[in-house]
Order: structure tokens, then sequence, then C-alpha cells
């Protein structure tokens, strides 16, 4: 495991003191407060985060983008899935980067969606023929549409710690039996619903992971960002060809810059150098794009 301090409340803009907020907890890339009364703000900062990194500098307008796709998304998944959002209402210090949401018990498990074969579900194949215990059949390639969307678990590790591909019986001994199934059920549901959704608008959702949490009633809600580039792997359905890297509206190119023309060994536990201006405004640009494409509205 790398070891990894969490990022510093003060340094970071989307952190700053907000009256009558308490800050709770920071995650890789949100934030998340307690307001007088008892409501809950979750807030996304402009970091970026890659291997289990927080990087350096931040990338600027990303927690507003994120905020506003994963808004756009609840609107078009309402129907399927309940979600945790009660209001954009937010204070003005994070306005447009922030949501009030619901308090949940948040299940423990990354719910990953599948439908090309890449990241880490391509090394998984490539040792074992298989994802998370599903076999797949022989002679995939990097890039390859799976017959059928699958669903591939990981832990939520903690900060510092690496997410890790689990099969299902994994996610059965951790929340039971029912809410596996239901789990499963939902994640395959949504994921084929914004796959047909992203399709239209001429993008391939190649793979995404959601979180859920659960009501006092008992019912599982989507929470957190959903179908974001953060959490998702978007690719252009006109340039998608297998066998190959595709290239993607995600923080893909943040990856390869790391691994490809960094030369930071990713192995040696030290964290990453800076990211270069050239790669920060690239990854701003990706994520507009990204967010203009799906949405069809500009982002100011």
């Amino acid at each position: 495991m790398v070891a990894m301090t969490a990022p510093d409340p003060l340094a970071d803009a989307a952190l700053r003191v907000i009256p009558g907020a308490r800050h709770l907890h920071s995650g890789k890339v949100r934030d998340l407060y307690e307001l007088d009364g008892g409501s809950l703000l979750m807030v996304a900062s402009d970091r970026i985060s890659a291997f289990d990194f927080v990087l350096t500098p931040d990338i600027p307008d990303k927690g507003q983008i994120l905020t506003r796709m994963s808004l756009w998304w609840f609107d078009q998944l309402e129907r399927l899935v309940p979600n945790h959002v009660i209001s954009t209402d937010v204070p003005a210090e994070v306005a447009g980067r922030a949501v009030l949401c619901e308090r949940l018990e948040m299940v423990p498990v990354e719910c990953v969606a599948r439908g090309y074969l890449t990241g880490s579900g391509l090394l998984d194949y490539q040792a074992t023929g298989a994802v998370c215990g599903i076999a797949l059949p022989p002679g995939l390639r990097e890039g390859s549409r799976l017959t059928e969307p699958i669903f591939t678990p990981a832990t939520k590790a903690a900060l510092g710690d690496h997410d890790e591909n689990v099969d299902y019986d994994t996610v059965v001994e951790t929340v039971g039996d029912d809410v596996a199934a239901e789990l499963r059920t939902l994640t395959l549901a949504v994921y084929a619903k914004a796959e047909e959704i992203a399709r239209e608008r001429s993008i391939i959702v190649a793979d995404t992971k959601f979180e859920f949490g659960h009501r006092e009633d008992g019912a599982l809600v989507l929470a957190d960002e959903v179908l974001t580039p953060d959490s998702s792997r978007f690719w252009p359905a006109d340039r998608w060809r297998p066998g190959r890297p595709q290239q993607s509206y995600d923080k893909q190119f943040v990856r390869d810059w790391l691994t490809r023309d960094s030369g930071w060994d990713k192995a040696s536990g030290e964290p990453p150098p800076p990211l270069p201006g050239a790669v920060v405004e690239q990854t701003r640009s990706t994520y507009v794009e990204a967010f203009q494409r799906l949405t069809g509205e500009r982002f100011e």
C-alpha cells in the first residue's frame, strides 16, 4: 500500500471556511461538510487523483464541471433510481461545485460496470482469462466490446490505499445476498441506460463506477458523483478501434503522461511530479468537451 497524506483543507480553495459549516471529511477530490441544522454539503474540489495519489496542481473548474455533469446525469436517471441530491441551493463560497445531499449509510463496495475491456479489467483478463471471477471468451483485446456488460465490483479503499477488484461472492460476504443482487441489478441497469444516452451523442461509456447508500427505510440510493470523467471512461464512438488504446474524454490523458512521459516510477512509492501546464490545460479542455458533448450545454 502507498501511504499518502490527506489534502490540507486550508490549501484548497474548495475548503475555505464556510460560515455555518463544519468540515467532516476530505476524500481524494471531494469534501464533506455538515451545515447548521444537520444538512450535508458535498463539495467537488479542483483536485485530481491518479494511481491513488492526489496530484498537483489542481485542474481549474474541474469541481464545477463534475458537479454540473453529475446533476445532468441524475436528471436523466431519476426514473430508474433515486439519488442523494436534495438541493443546489448552497453557500456562496462553493456555489456551482456543491450540492446538499441526504445522509445515507454508504455501501462499502465500488459498483463497477464494464461494457468494454480496458484498464484493470484488461490486466485481470490477460492474467487469468477472467475479470472479477467472470470468465470471458479467449482472444479479446484492448478495447474489445463485451457481448454483454458485466458487474465487476471493487473494495472501497481508505485515502492512501488501493481499491481492489473483487468477485461477486466477496460482495455477498460483505453486504449479504439480497443487497449484493440489488447492487448488481441496479449497476447494470444504470450503465445500460447511460450507455444508450451517451451513444446517441457519439460517446462510448467503456466502464464506470457507482456508489450507493441506504436510506433509513433500506432503499438503495445513487450517491456521490455519477458518470463523470473522473469515474468513467468516455471514448469517441467514431474513433473506437479494438486492439489499441482509445482516445478518451476522461483523465486517461493524465495517467498516460504519468506512466509514459513524466519519468515517474509508479512502483517507487514516491509521489508523482507536478503536472506541467500543458497537461493541466489539456485535461481541463478534455473535461469541458466531455461535458458539452454529453449534455449539449455550454460550460461558462
